[in-house]
């Protein structure tokens, strides 16, 4: 099996424990919560993406690693970790902490599609072993994070009312 193979299979097989646990343990939780908590969980994770400009560290990706691909991802991650960070911080100043959220989660879906699209465009698959150490940030992370946008889009957009608290039949 080529290495391009390989990868496309994590790209995708990715996405299928996330969604079973998300599914079974975080969305449940997510629901229960008030709008505020529960997008600051999510901002949370995302605030970890500062992590993404290691893209750009010569020696944890390879040199052959395409400029077109890891130059948006690192500045994408870099710039939706510290969106989200700014709208935990505002968390209780209402006015700065709802547009943040929207910020960081656009932002961030963007650079999750583009990075696909790039990844496609540069043949990333082929070069899969020029990711290095940071192989495991598109198999592992990058479906989590993209299946909690989502996961905040909705929230965003369900009308307001008192969340279900766990333990509790919903009527």
């Amino acid at each position: 099996m080529s290495t391009a193979t390989i990868f496309q299979i994590h790209l995708v097989l990715g996405y299928v424990p996330w969604l079973l646990c998300f599914r079974a343990y975080i969305w449940p939780r997510l629901k229960a919560m008030d709008s505020v908590e529960a997008q600051s969980a999510i901002a949370t994770l995302h605030s970890f993406r500062f992590f993404g400009l290691v893209f750009l560290v010569p020696g944890v990706v390879g040199g052959n690693l395409p400029a077109t691909f890891t130059t948006f991802a690192a500045y994408g991650d870099f710039a939706t970790g510290v969106l989200a960070m700014l709208a935990l911080i505002t968390a209780r100043v209402r006015s700065l902490f709802w547009p943040l959220v929207v910020a960081f989660n656009l932002v961030g879906v963007v650079d999750i599609l583009v990075d696909y699209y790039h990844g496609v465009q540069v043949d990333l698959g082929a070069h899969a072993g020029e990711l290095g150490a940071t192989y495991a940030i598109p198999i592992i992370y990058v479906p989590l994070l993209m299946i909690t946008h989502v996961a905040a889009f909705y929230l965003l957009l369900r009308p307001r009312s008192t969340p279900a608290r766990l333990g509790t039949a919903a009527a």
